[in-house]
């Protein structure tokens, strides 16, 4: 339970374009302060991700970040959303997770996919057709290796060592926007992250056809970036440029196969400030937002899309001054 009535997560994906005017360096310092600080105020979940050859330096390496992430923190959980499977040798990818795992001391869940960027595939290699055998291959060897016991590996025996801290490693969800996604992530893995919410309801048609229990509704809501300031009106004009790379990029990655998505490519700051995909908010007005929510969570991006630090801590801080403390009182009169 967070401290306050009000839960909360970061993520981080690490775009660094041009015009962020920040080093790497500076960017992966500030995300490491950023998790201590979230730590401290009992944030229950950080993300990250995964892409690569990037122009913008897309964040390639999900497990060092966290290890470096986790070694600052004590209590927040780490999800890797979504690590691409057909890029990594299933054994050493559950070698160095079963090294973070340890690290952690269990605090890491994963989501795993088959990538949908072009240029990935062709930099590594890979054929785009291999995914699903590439991404079921991936999971039943993170499986059998987390379970600290030797197992058939390509046609010989091989044992994954240390055993994870955790009994029975990291979670392991598929994330997807496709049907067949779904379908597989009920039939080799422990849930789905649906990229838009409308292809759930194949992964729950395929859990009950497998005469499980029902999963329920989509865990998953509209993706959606808000950040703080205590002028909106300047804090959009600071912000809307970062934003609007962060729409773009993805938009243009996603563009190449049709991939349901939730971001578009944009022309400029006022298209994307009326779709309402990224807001800009007051603390009063965040406060009042998730007063009204059945279940309080706001989930914080903030370094989104090479948002410069400076601007990025100004409103983490307006989260952790003015808005977590409304919440701390509203448990107090309870």
């Amino acid at each position: 339970m967070s401290p306050s009535g009000l839960f909360f997560g970061l993520r981080f994906d690490f775009r660094n374009p041009r015009i962020a005017g920040t080093t790497m360096a500076d960017r992966y310092t500030a995300a490491l302060d950023m998790a201590a600080w979230a730590d401290r105020l009992g944030c229950v979940n950080i993300a990250v991700s995964e892409h690569h050859g990037s122009p913008d330096g897309y964040l390639p390496s999900p497990v060092p970040m966290l290890a470096a992430m986790a070694a600052r923190t004590t209590n927040v959980r780490f999800l890797i959303a979504a690590l691409i499977a057909p890029f990594h040798d299933p054994l050493r990818l559950a070698e160095d997770l079963v090294v973070l795992d340890n690290l952690s001391r269990g605090r890491v869940d994963l989501i795993v996919a088959g990538g949908y960027v072009h240029e990935e595939f062709a930099m590594f290699g890979i054929p785009m057709n291999e995914r699903a055998k590439r991404v079921t291959e991936t999971v039943t060897t993170l499986k059998a290796a987390f379970a600290g016991k030797p197992f058939d590996y390509r046609g010989r025996t091989v044992h994954v060592t240390p055993a994870p801290a955790r009994p029975g490693g990291p979670s392991i969800s598929l994330g997807g926007s496709s049907e067949p996604a779904a379908r597989r992530a009920a039939r080799i893995a422990d849930g789905f992250i649906p990229s838009v919410p409308e292809v759930w309801e194949f992964y729950r048609d395929e859990v009950r056809t497998l005469g499980r229990p029902d999963p329920g509704p989509s865990p998953v809501s509209e993706t959606r970036v808000v950040a703080l300031a205590e002028d909106p009106e300047k804090g959009w004009e600071q912000m809307a440029p970062y934003f609007l790379h962060e729409t773009n990029a993805y938009g243009a990655w996603q563009a190449q196969d049709h991939v349901a998505s939730p971001y578009r490519p944009v022309d400029d700051i006022d298209h994307l400030r009326a779709a309402g995909q990224y807001r800009v908010l007051t603390p009063d007005q965040l406060v009042a937002e998730q007063q009204a929510a059945p279940f309080p969570f706001a989930q914080l991006h903030p370094l989104c899309g090479g948002m410069p630090v400076a601007l990025a801590w100004s409103s983490l801080r307006l989260f952790e001054h003015e808005v977590l403390p409304a919440f701390d009182m509203n448990e107090s009169a309870g």
